[in-house]
Formats: C-alpha cells, structure tokens, sequence
C-alpha cells in the first residue's frame, strides 16, 4: 500500500502554480457564477447595508470554499445550478466570519485593503457582519436538502465557538498545542470540511464517500491554518496583503510560538511575553524572533505538523478513481502546503 508521504512526494513533483485560479480552469466558469451570485446578494435597499457589502464582497480572497463545493460534487456528478448556489453561500457565510474575525482583532488591513471595522467603526461592522450571517442562514433554506441546512447551522456555531476559543486564550502563554488545534478546527477546518461534504450530498455519493472527502476538506483546512500561522513570521507583507506578526500583535499564541515556549522554556516566554500585544515591535525584535525560533526549529516543527494534515488529506481521496476534478484537489493539498500567501 502506497504511503501518505509517498503520495504526497509524489504529487510535490508536478508543476508549482503562481497562485490559487491557476488551479481552477475546469471550474472557472461556475466561480464567475458564484461572483454574479454575489453581487446580486449585496444588493438592498438600505444604501449603507449596499455599500459595504459590496466592499466586502468584492475584496476577493482565494475563493477556496466555493472551489470545494464546486470540486467535490463533481467528484460523483456533473455540476449543477445547486452547487454554484452553495458554493455562493458558504462564500457568504466565511465572508460574515472574517468581519467578525476582524472586529475581535481590531485588524486593519484584511485582503490588502482597509477592513470595514477600519473604515465605518466597530459598531456598523458588527452589525454587518450579523446581517450576512442571517442572510447566509436564511438563503440555506432554498436548498432542496435538509442536511445542508442542518448542517451549515451547525458549523457556524462551532465557527463561534472556536472565535470565543481563542479570544479566551488571547495572550495565554500557557496555551498547549491541543488548544491551538482545536481552535483551528472550530475556527477554520469545520467549513472546509462542510464544503466537501456539501459537495459530496450533491453528488449523491454514498456514505463513505462522503467521510472521505469531509475527511480530505477537515485535514486540508487545518493544513491552510498552520500555513497562514507560519507566513505570518516568514511571509512578505505586501504578498499576504497584511503586517507580518499580525498574529503577535494581536495577542494570537500560533503554533511556532507554543514549540519554542515549550522547548526553549523560561528565556523563550520572557522574549516572547515582551512581544506579544504589541504593534509597535521593531524590525530588529521581529529580525530576533525570528531567528530564535528558526534556531529553535519551530518553523520545521510547525511544516511538519501542516504536512502531516497534508498528507492524510491526500490519503483521504487517493483512492477514488483518476479524474480532472480528484487531481485538483491533489494538487489543492500540495498547493496549501507549499503556498506563499
């Protein structure tokens, strides 16, 4: 039996990619269906309600979620206008999330440009980022299935939860590595996971197909998360769109940071508690972080961990039958792991 790091090896050879749509040419046409989709649900009557939705919904992000949606259901089935209508959603549900997301973090900058708690305030923000919640809750209930509906509820709970999760342990140096990946789950992997099996439903698969690819989505999301927390520290500013040491400054415990708390005890808590919080670290402190937790073998520590949701990822699907649509998302895995924004 071939191994997942084999796979995985073997898959790394092939052509490396500049960036996510270069991936998604079988799919490129329902995506721009997603994106009309979407502007048309930014659409109201309340002109405030307009305008920032369609700021927000035009800043667009790797659409990763829609391409699960799109890629698993044609794992068992051609496309359907029911897919480019989940796809559009779970868009609209992960797009409610990162406004929250941003509220909590008091971030200012969210895809290269200004977020929308930066440009109309906290209060307006919340309350946008309510309205696209319902708003993706109550257009779920046109699916013609009831496990989607059930199912999208469920995860935009625990979607929350992990949100709380985290801001409990926000500045926690105690934080453990079980924790952390907890939160990722709840915070990130749930949805990725939720796509695959929404596609999965679509497509009429049978049981175990569907815990194959929710199994492929769950381990693929947690993959992007530690590859995001790492870019953070290694990443270049103006290819991710946001500071570096965004995580820090805001007081988010990432996983390279619990390796070299946990291993460089004492002397790694009192460099890193004279950090964290902070948004004014210099250049020379992020060059000193840096080099201690590359010395300390965080960052290996950190890939490794993302190779390995990697790997069972491609586990996952590896034994579906060869077609345009499993390779995609092969190399989606590879692509997440390998990625530089």
């Amino acid at each position: 039996m071939t191994s997942p790091t084999t796979l995985l090896d073997r898959w790394s050879s092939i052509p490396k990619w500049k960036d996510m749509s270069s991936l998604y040419k079988e799919i490129r046409s329902d995506l721009d269906r997603v994106e009309d989709r979407l502007e048309s649900w930014s659409r109201s009557a309340n002109p405030l309600t307009a305008e920032i939705s369609r700021y927000v919904l035009r800043k667009k992000g790797k659409r990763l979620r829609p391409a699960l949606v799109l890629l698993t259901s044609r794992l068992f089935s051609p496309g359907s206008e029911e897919s480019v209508f989940l796809a559009s959603l779970v868009e609209l549900l992960h797009t409610a999330s990162l406004i929250h997301d941003d509220i909590v973090d008091n971030a200012g900058v969210r895809r290269g440009k200004e977020s929308v708690h930066a440009k109309w305030g906290p209060n307006i923000t919340v309350l946008l980022g309510d309205y696209l919640y319902i708003k993706s809750i109550g257009l779920s209930l046109q699916s013609r299935h009831d496990r989607v509906i059930r199912l999208l509820a469920d995860v935009s709970a625990r979607m929350i939860e992990g949100e709380l999760d985290e801001y409990a342990l926000v500045g926690d140096l105690r934080i453990t590595e079980e924790q952390y990946l907890s939160i990722v789950e709840n915070k990130t992997a749930v949805l990725f996971g939720a796509c695959c099996r929404i596609g999965a439903i679509l497509g009429l698969a049978s049981p175990e197909e569907e815990e194959a690819v929710a199994a492929y989505g769950l381990n693929l999301g947690k993959t992007f998360q530690i590859v995001d927390d790492l870019l953070d520290f290694t990443g270049d500013a103006k290819v991710l769109g946001k500071p570096v040491l965004s995580d820090l400054g805001e007081g988010r415990i990432t996983l390279p940071l619990i390796r070299i708390l946990k291993a460089d005890g004492r002397s790694g808590r009192e460099r890193i508690k004279a950090l964290v919080g902070r948004k004014d670290i210099s250049g020379e402190e992020r060059r000193g972080l840096i080099d201690a937790l590359a010395a300390g073998g965080a960052f290996d520590y950190a890939g490794e961990r993302a190779r390995e949701f990697a790997e069972k990822s491609l586990e996952s699907i590896n034994p579906f039958a060869a077609s345009t649509p499993r390779e995609t998302l092969i190399r989606l895995a590879v692509f997440g792991l390998a990625r530089s924004r």
